[in-house]
């Protein structure tokens, strides 16, 4: 589809400085964009690239328009006005009414008639899906789980028994909500396995990335509220909350009955211990171990980055050296 800048600017409230009858129909990288194309720049950084910009527009914040050498949308946060213009230029594909052949819906299961289920999905009995949702092929949806409207379930999905997921919700490939957690108590010969008899209460708007695995509650619900956004193989233990709009990275682990605040960023692989709180507006840097509760707002990180072998070899002997100073007998405690 094709799109003025003048509808653009008065669509997303953005300012203009150009042509409002110029068109675009795709975007590009700030270096690739050519004409009829809409780019974005989000810094000084990338001062460079922008001078040599040849694309129908730019996205840009205030203190850089006076820069553009093409046709400049102004905006406080570029990269998110950038981020709707483009998913109005590139809508997902309409969900077609109807089923499979091969999909499998149970008696008592309720499939809204503008839904699509998917070759050899299966859609348990006491299960709902909602109007317009997508169910992609070898989906399950076990018994009385829930989907509201509009959600799309990529290919493999799994949505546990009893599980409620909001409306406008994506689930990407391999996903699994509301599986048993890793609970089990310790016993004189061994572990008893404790039952999981709680469920998962997923918000709208929430996106669970391939591969992620959300666990239901021992007794509680797990809960993930409006807006989350779980990256690529993620894993979030049994009895957890995560708040409104927070975003977690792949590889995160999340330990049972942590609770993670409203508008938090987690890194890629960072470690949260259970039993924990995360307030509102905290980060955690990529790689970090959380042993702690963590009071928001505020940046916490932890680990060491990446250094040259030898230089980490040096550094390591240094350590051993102190601690063996520390250690030596006849050291007084000023030494």
């Amino acid at each position: 589809m094709a799109i003025t800048l003048g509808e653009i600017a008065v669509r997303f409230g953005l300012e203009l400085a150009g042509d409002p009858g110029e068109t675009v129909q795709g975007v590009a990288a700030l270096a690739a964009a050519g004409p009829g194309q809409l780019t974005f720049c989000t810094g000084a950084r990338y001062r460079r690239e922008l001078a040599a910009a040849r694309a129908t527009a730019v996205v840009l914040p205030p203190e850089l328009a006076a820069e553009c050498p093409v046709a400049a949308l102004v905006a406080a946060r570029p990269y998110a006005s950038y981020a709707r213009i483009a998913a109005l230029l590139n809508p997902p594909p309409r969900v077609v009414a109807g089923r499979d052949s091969s999909a499998r819906i149970a008696e008592g299961a309720s499939v809204a008639a503008s839904a699509w289920v998917g070759p050899y999905a299966i859609v348990a009995a006491g299960a709902t899906v909602g109007k317009r949702c997508s169910i992609g092929a070898h989906c399950v949806i076990e018994e009385g789980a829930r989907l509201g409207d509009d959600c799309r379930l990529h290919p493999g999905v799994t949505v546990c028994r009893g599980v409620r997921v909001g409306a406008r919700c994506v689930l990407k490939p391999g996903a699994v909500v509301g599986s048993d957690g890793f609970g089990f108590a310790p016993d004189a010969d061994g572990y008893v396995k404790v039952p999981h008899l709680g469920s998962l209460v997923v918000g709208d708007d929430v996106e669970i990335g391939a591969n992620t695995t959300v666990d239901r509650g021992t007794i509680d619900d797990t809960v993930i509220e409006d807006g989350v956004k779980l990256d690529n193989q993620v894993q979030v233990g049994h009895n957890c909350r995560i708040g409104a709009h927070s975003v977690v990275a792949g590889c995160v682990g999340i330990s049972g009955s942590s609770s993670i605040g409203r508008r938090c960023m987690i890194g890629g692989a960072v470690g949260i211990a259970g039993h924990l709180e995360i307030g509102d507006d905290v980060v955690v840097t990529g790689y970090s171990l959380v042993t702690h509760s963590l009071p928001g707002p505020g940046t916490y990180s932890s680990g060491m980055p990446a250094i040259a072998a030898a230089d980490w070899r040096r550094a390591v002997a240094r350590l051993h050296r102190l601690d063996s100073e520390r250690r030596r007998p006849g050291r007084g405690k000023g030494g």
